[in-house]
C-alpha cells in the first residue's frame, strides 16, 4: 500500500507537467485547429533560459529564493513568450489560407531547428541544476519504506492547478476569452464583427508559450537535469495527453495529462520500464477507438 501511494505522488507530480504543457497545444487547436508541433520545444527552452537565469541571478548575488524564484518565472515566461509569438508569426502565419497539411510540416520544421539551435547554442551536455528546494513531509512508515511528499510536488500540482483554473477563467470571463472562443466557432465571422483575429491567435500561442516556460521551470527544480531534447519527448506525451483528455479541452488536457503520468509512473513500478511508453500509447489507442473525441472532448458538428 505504501508503494501505491508513492507510485501515487509521483504520478501526480509528472501528470501535472505534462497537463501544463498540454493545455498550450489545446489552446492553439483549439482557435486554428492545427497542433503545434514545436510547443515542446519551446517548452524545452523555458527550462533552458530558466536554468541561464538562475545562474545569472547567482552571480548577481541574488540569494533569497522566493525572489529568485519568481525573476525566474518572470524571465522564462518572457522569454518563451517571444518565442511563441515568433513561431505563430513565421510558421503558421504566412500559411493560415494555404492547405492544411502545410502548416503541420512548417511547425515540424520550427520544431528541428529550435531543438539544433539549443543544441548548438548550449551543447548536447545534459546541464544539471543543484536542488533548490529541499525537504517535505513522510508519513505510512512501513518497516524500511517511508511513503514522501516533497515540496516541490506539492508545488508543481498546486500551481498546475491554479494556473488551469485561471485559464479556465479567462477563457470563459473575459472579452479575450470571447475572441478566442469566437475564432474558434468561425474566424471570418468573428473578423467581420471586428475582432482583430491575427492578434487573438497571437495572444494565444502567447499565452501557451508562457505555460510551457512555467513547466520548463518546474521540470528543471524537480528533476534536477536537462537537454536539448527533453522538449520532443515531453511534447509527444503533452500532445497525447490533449488527445486523451479531448483536444480543445482544457480541463481534458489537464486530466490526460494526469492520466499519462499515472500509466507511465504505474507501470514503470510494476513492470518493466521500457515499455511504459509503449503502455500509455496503447491506453489512447483504447480510447479513441470507442471514444473517439477523448473523454471530455466534444464531437464537432458540421453545419451545413
Amino acid at each position: 500500500m505504501e508503494y501505491f501511494v508513492q507510485q501515487l505522488i509521483n504520478g501526480l507530480t509528472l501528470g501535472a507537467i505534462y497537463g501544463l504543457i498540454a493545455i498550450g497545444y489545446t489552446m492553439v487547436y483549439g482557435i486554428i485547429g492545427m497542433i503545434n508541433f514545436a510547443h515542446g520545444d519551446v517548452f524545452m527552452i523555458g527550462a533552458f533560459v530558466a536554468l541561464i537565469s538562475f545562474l545569472v541571478l547567482g552571480i548577481a548575488g541574488v540569494t533569497w529564493l522566493p525572489l529568485a524564484l519568481l525573476l525566474v518565472l518572470l524571465i522564462a515566461m518572457f522569454v518563451t513568450s517571444a518565442y511563441g509569438w515568433a513561431v505563430e508569426r513565421l510558421a503558421y502565419r504566412p500559411l493560415r489560407g494555404s492547405f492544411r497539411l502545410a502548416p503541420l510540416i512548417s511547425a515540424i520544421g520550427m520544431s528541428i531547428f529550435l531543438q539544433n539551435y539549443v543544441q548548438i547554442a548550449q551543447g548536447a551536455r545534459v546541464k544539471p541544476l543543484p536542488p533548490l528546494i529541499q525537504g517535505g513531509f513522510t508519513f505510512m512508515e512501513h518497516g524500511s519504506f517511508t511513503v514522501s511528499l516533497s515540496y516541490m510536488q506539492i508545488i508543481i500540482v498546486v500551481l498546475t492547478l491554479a494556473l488551469m483554473t485561471a485559464f479556465s477563467l479567462l477563457i470563459a470571463r473575459t472579452a479575450l476569452g470571447r475572441a478566442q472562443r469566437a475564432c474558434e466557432q468561425d474566424r471570418t465571422m468573428a473578423a467581420l464583427l471586428g475582432i482583430n483575429v491575427d492578434r487573438t491567435i497571437s495572444l494565444t500561442f502567447v499565452m501557451g508559450a508562457a505555460l510551457a516556460a512555467v513547466a520548463g521551470m518546474m521540470f528543471l527544480l524537480y528533476y534536477g537535469v536537462i537537454d536539448f531534447f527533453i522538449g520532443f519527448l515531453a511534447g509527444i506525451k503533452a500532445f497525447t495527453a490533449a488527445v486523451l483528455g479531448g483536444i480543445g479541452s482544457l480541463p481534458g488536457a489537464m486530466l490526460g495529462g494526469l492520466l499519462i503520468g499515472l500509466i507511465e509512473t504505474f507501470w514503470s513500478a510494476y513492470f518493466t520500464i521500457e515499455y511504459k511508453d509503449v503502455a500509455a500509447f496503447s491506453i489512447l489507442v483504447l480510447v479513441l477507438i470507442f471514444r473517439p473525441s477523448g473523454l471530455l472532448g466534444r464531437p464537432e458538428v458540421e453545419k451545413v
